[in-house]
């Protein structure tokens, strides 16, 4: 099996046993509307169906692991040492977006990489920009702090350089499983609700959307510029009940207090406990309770184990 490349906040490693007890024992096509890190769909490796993101970015750099991954390796393989001195060669060797000093080369890359956010005109609109974009999000992932994805309002990435011994932005095996992996998958990068026309009956999808806060003052929007809000899970809801309506089964993980709203509905519903790692509040990781939601009755679920698509 193939496992996630990058770091990516709200993960479902750990969780997978849990996910897949809710899973029906066959289905068609799998589909995944919010990918992420896409610690689920790695492990499963499904063949065909869909995977999508909001975020541009994600979307670019799975659609180069997909198509590219060599030479995305190839290019990762080139970065210099997050610590070590600007590139003189490259944009950004002396002032950031911003018109302060860039002194290492960590800055340099994140500048380079914010010009989807900050420049003027379409990037990246080239094969060449594209696998470029790509790969600096994986070199900035993995020596980034904590391995945090954050936006700013602008959708800027603006998390500071960690402190690692000996990072690892090359990551060479694990895309080649990941490209293995996507082969044959539709990556995509649109609102959540495609999967309305793209999911046929007997096909199976997995939600784990950005989680509704806990409290009123987490903010789990800083992800991304766009953000996830109130209204956003309301439709998510009306989502997955049109998917039970026209006979495509569905799993859900969100934040617990988004219980009630799927209980109401009348799908099943229990509560995890999952620990965070990647938070850019240090005093928010740690467990925290989540739910997993499903519109599979027990008597078709597969267990605990891996699910499998039908051979029909």
């Amino acid at each position: 099996m193939a496992k996630p490349i990058l770091k990516w906040a709200g993960g479902k490693r750990q969780l997978l046993g849990d996910i897949y007890a809710r899973f029906p024992a066959d289905y068609r096509r799998y589909h995944e509307p919010f990918l992420g890190g896409g610690a689920v769909f790695f492990d499963l490796e499904p063949t065909g169906g869909t995977v999508n993101d909001t975020n541009p970015r994600l979307v670019t750099f799975y659609g180069v692991v997909r198509d590219r991954p060599d030479a995305l390796i190839e290019r990762l393989r080139a970065f210099d040492d997050p610590d070590a001195e600007p590139d003189p060669d490259q944009a950004f060797a002396e002032e950031g977006w911003d018109g302060g000093e860039v002194e290492q080369y960590f800055y340099q890359q994140r500048a380079r990489f914010n010009r989807r956010a900050y420049g003027d005109g379409e990037w990246p609109a080239t094969a060449a920009e594209r696998l470029e974009e790509a790969a600096l999000l994986l070199y900035l992932n993995r020596t980034c702090y904590n391995g945090l994805y954050r936006e700013n309002s602008s959708g800027g990435f603006n998390v500071p350089i960690g402190r690692y011994a000996d990072p690892d932005w090359v990551q060479a095996d694990r895309i080649r499983a990941a490209g293995r992996a996507l082969a044959e998958t539709d990556v995509r990068n649109e609102d959540f609700a495609y999967v309305l026309d793209a999911a046929d009956e007997g096909d199976l999808v997995y939600l784990d959307p950005p989680y509704q806060p806990m409290s009123a003052t987490a903010n789990f929007a800083e992800y991304s510029a766009e953000g996830f809000d109130r209204a956003d899970q309301q439709r998510l809801l009306e989502t997955v009940e049109r998917l039970d309506g026209n006979g495509v089964d569905f799993v859900l993980s969100n934040s617990g207090v988004t219980y009630d709203l799927y209980d109401d509905a009348g799908f099943a519903v229990e509560t995890v406990g999952a620990t965070r790692a990647i938070n850019s509040d240090e005093t928010a990781r740690g467990e925290v309770e989540e739910v997993i939601a499903t519109n599979v009755p027990e008597g078709r679920r597969a267990g605990r184990g891996q699910a499998g698509i039908a051979d029909s």
